[in-house]
């Protein structure tokens, strides 16, 4: 494949997770951060976020998104700037511009899609905000999208709070969706020569994914269809967590068949009847099900209640903590990796597909190639040290 140039005017998570995913097709990715305003900490806020591993500006919650990429810092509120950002474009035969900053401030940064496509008509351009271009005002973090897409409705158990999912799955399903528009738009731009504008809605993009639960309000569904079962499947029924003598285990029945195949186990041979055998029957006694389950397997380990489902081909696994997923020999292997400035190797999440082909540089400080990419620019010393003077950049 082709090493394609990507210009990112990124931070938080969502189109840092997007680029990171041209990055592991081994193309070049650019993120701009904002010069320095005001007593802020300078650039991308996720840079002060969790622990202290490297420095100051890297610490544990920005590593993995941003893992292989070159940092610039460049002031576009000024014409200078913007002027500077599309001369990089054009010197680095940039493909594809990526954003995530309110549409209320595309045009004003000079990064909306109608000034930067009058000067590169074959321009990709993507960007991601909360609810798209017709609500340009509006911020989009994950949880308060997860909130307004009816996630957190969706999650939590039946008679407790609505609940947020254990990780930005809206972050990260917006990042996806640019990643396969980018793809889309060159598979279009090799047939017709034309750039494309993406526009991806947190919003729209979450609610794709109620394919399971939206449609049951046309379908004159009773709302426990739809509203939130802690473990349970609203529909398949037994699917829960069930206690044992020392942790959990997670059983899916998905058929009749597999029912049977329980209920002849020895162990489980008493909570079978002539009402279960079906999933129809089975929903009038799910929460007796529940019980009758819980009842045998809290009496032995997981491991030997996965001994007896083994044997009869019903779905389950063990509760694991990331530590144990982290060393799954199904995973082991395909953990992407990156390797600290004191040398120590770091595991990352695995591709979503394949395995990795070598380690990612470990990400870059604030600005930390600003120069050298304007030198590749074309900019010399002097026009550099022209741009520190005017705020187009910092003093590096």
């Amino acid at each position: 494949m082709k090493r394609r140039t990507v210009i990112s005017l990124e931070q938080a998570l969502s189109m840092p997770y997007a680029t990171l995913r041209f990055v592991q097709e081994g193309w070049r990715v650019i993120r701009i951060e904002a010069t320095p305003s005001g007593a802020g900490l300078p650039g991308d806020p996720n840079r002060y976020i969790g622990s202290v591993v490297a420095d100051d500006d890297r610490r544990s919650y920005f590593v993995a998104p941003n893992v292989g990429k070159e940092a610039i810092a460049l002031n576009l509120k000024s014409p200078k700037g913007q002027e500077v950002l599309y001369r990089l474009i054009d010197e680095l035969d940039a493909e594809v511009f990526c954003c995530n900053t309110l549409p209320s401030r595309h045009a004003a940064l000079g990064v909306d899609y109608a000034t930067m496509s009058a000067r590169k008509p074959d321009l990709i351009w993507a960007a991601i905000s909360a609810m798209g271009p017709d609500y340009p005002g509006i911020p989009g973090y994950d949880p308060a999208i997860q909130a307004m897409a009816g996630y957190m409705e969706l999650t939590g158990p039946a008679d407790g709070a609505p609940t947020l999912a254990g990780v930005p799955i809206i972050d990260l399903k917006a990042g996806d969706e640019v990643y396969a528009g980018v793809f889309r738009a060159l598979l279009d731009k090799a047939e017709t020569g034309k750039g494309a504008e993406i526009h991806v809605s947190m919003l729209q993009a979450a609610a794709s994914w109620l394919i399971t639960t939206l449609p049951l309000l046309d379908f004159g569904c009773d709302y426990s269809e739809v509203t939130r079962c802690g473990n349970e499947h609203r529909k398949f029924i037994p699917t829960n967590a069930y206690p044992t003598s020392d942790g959990f285990i997670f059983m899916a029945i998905g058929s009749d068949v597999q029912w049977r195949r329980l209920c002849a186990l020895p162990r489980f041979a008493a909570i079978g009847n002539d009402v279960r055998a079906t999933n129809a029957g089975r929903h009038k006694e799910r929460d007796a099900i529940h019980r009758d389950i819980a009842a045998i397997t809290g009496k032995a380990s997981a491991d030997a209640i996965a001994v007896d489902l083994r044997a009869a081909t019903i779905p389950h696994a063990p509760i694991q903590t990331i530590q144990q997923v982290a060393q799954m020999p199904a995973l082991a292997a395909k953990l992407t990796r990156t390797t600290m400035p004191d040398g120590r190797e770091i595991r990352m999440q695995p591709l979503a597909v394949g395995a990795p082909r070598a380690g990612l540089p470990f990400p870059p400080k604030y600005s930390e190639h600003t120069a050298r990419i304007l030198a590749e620019g074309g900019y010399s010393q002097a026009e550099i040290a022209a741009l520190v003077a005017d705020n187009i950049i910092p003093d590096i």
